[in-house]
């Protein structure tokens, strides 16, 4: 069965990846095949994310461009039409406090009536993924790219796009869930769903040095 998986990046990364560095060495491909089954022959793994800002960690830029050329060597690849890149933005918008003001981390500040009503917050968000995601998957059901699909994400916006391509057209598509328990709305839709697992991740890792390359894992993923 020709099937075609579409992993939603900055999903898993937040569900699952962002609190477990060890596991951020990850092999897209090798992930898709331990969650699916035999007969599930995987032809294009399709992975939506962004180029990252170095605001925070002037070094994660470097780091994941390293991953997206070890990404390549497994075949996913803007060349190849499966790496999709949206826009990173960070903005500093206005935001509105609590009351009173909540703080963690570092030395909390005095405060005492009256509070302020808002306050300029840092504020990073991924911009396309979804959209493309859900567009892509549409398209490649119309032109029978596929006999069945994955997704990987708990993201709700991808709810109709899934129903389209199962319920509409007939080509089941499941669900890769990077929680405990996935959103009603995307289960509802999905024809299986299949839980990631600490065990999927542990066996799913690039070796350190990508043989044949000079491309290794980044010292703070160990």
């Amino acid at each position: 069965m020709r099937t075609n998986v579409y992993i939603d990046g900055f999903n898993l990364y937040y569900r699952m990846l962002r609190e477990s560095p060890q596991f951020k060495w990850l092999d897209l491909r090798a992930l898709s095949a331990e969650l699916l089954k035999v007969q599930n022959q995987i032809q294009t793994v399709h992975y939506y994310t962004a180029r990252i800002s170095g605001r925070v960690d002037p070094s994660a830029p470097a780091r994941r461009q390293i991953y997206l050329d070890a990404l390549k060597t497994v075949g996913i690849d803007t060349d190849l039409g499966s790496l999709h890149l949206g826009s990173f933005l960070v903005t500093k918008p206005w935001a509105g406090l609590v009351h009173p003001p909540q703080m963690r981390g570092g030395t909390v500040p005095h405060f005492s009536p009256p509070f302020p009503a808002v306050a300029k917050v840092w504020k990073s968000e991924e911009k396309g993924s979804d959209v493309n995601l859900g567009s892509h998957l549409v398209r490649d059901a119309f032109q029978g790219k596929f006999d069945a699909a994955a997704v990987l994400s708990n993201d709700t916006d991808l709810v109709e796009p899934i129903r389209i391509v199962s319920e509409e057209l007939g080509l089941p598509v499941g669900l890769l869930c990077p929680v405990s328990k996935p959103a009603g709305g995307l289960a509802k839709v999905a024809c299986f769903v299949r839980h990631i697992r600490t065990q999927h991740l542990q066996a799913s890792q690039f070796p350190d040095v990508i043989p044949g390359t000079a491309i290794f894992r980044p010292a703070t993923w160990r």
